[in-house]
């Protein structure tokens, strides 16, 4: 690799970096007045707090060998099918070679379902683990948003140092509550939308939602129609 590349690979590395920990720092305090939205994560922020190795980043794996790593937060809103989200990405063959790197950026929600609250899923060994009010010497909270399982397509760019960037749907599931049986393993999917190669096999890495707890004066979040997450996006 030269110089130039190396020079070019860090710069985005650490523009992703800023942007994804910008992006993060900033959940909590968004989280707990959310109306019917609800926040991501992959493989990343506090879920990596936990000391375990399969959970950050999600990695899924093509039929060929080949696997994305990838890493990422966001918010969405089921009114309007809007998410803001970003993070990176790393392809590597099925020789653990680095084909390429960078960061993808989600322009749509397509579709999310959700299976329900898990207010245990932020403890460990019976401590409470995370982001305030969810971190240590904190309390559980008793309403605002909460953990919970679901499944969500998200229409994402990605965009890599060097090459032309690609369009891609990104299935992110997490399996807490009243799960689907064909949703049982948690972890990321992607259906790209030029060739045939779909990398389906979830390999590692956590995922979770965050969302409102209807309460008085709040309505329910609304389902988003379902799609077909191994479908290749309209051209």
């Amino acid at each position: 690799m030269s110089s130039q590349r190396t020079k070019s690979s860090l710069v985005v590395t650490w523009m992703a970096v800023l942007s994804l920990a910008i992006l993060l720092a900033g959940l909590p305090a968004k989280g707990q007045s959310i109306n019917g939205d609800g926040i991501f994560l992959v493989g990343s922020g506090f879920l990596c707090d936990t000391g375990d190795s399969y959970a950050c980043p999600a990695v899924v794996k093509s039929a060929q060998g080949d696997t994305y790593e990838m890493t990422g937060a966001g918010t969405f809103s089921t009114e309007g099918k809007s998410v803001t989200a970003t993070g990176t990405f790393t392809h590597k063959s099925a020789d653990g070679d680095t084909l390429e790197t960078g960061i993808w950026i989600a322009s749509e929600l397509e579709s999310f379902s959700s299976y329900g609250f898990a207010p245990g899923a932020l403890t460990r060994g019976g401590q409470p683990f995370g982001p305030p009010p969810f971190g240590h010497r904190r309390t559980p909270m008793l309403s605002g948003p909460m953990p919970a399982g679901g499944l969500a397509v998200l229409r994402i760019s990605l965009l890599p140092l060097w090459g032309a960037s690609k369009t891609a749907l990104l299935q992110v599931n997490c399996a807490l509550g009243k799960v689907p049986d064909e949703h049982q393993v948690e972890g990321i999917r992607l259906t790209f939308e030029a060739g045939d190669t779909k990398f389906d096999q979830e390999m590692g890495g956590r995922t979770m939602f965050l969302l409102a707890r209807p309460g008085p004066g709040t309505s329910p979040l609304r389902p988003v129609p379902r799609v077909d997450p191994n479908r290749a996006p309209p051209g």
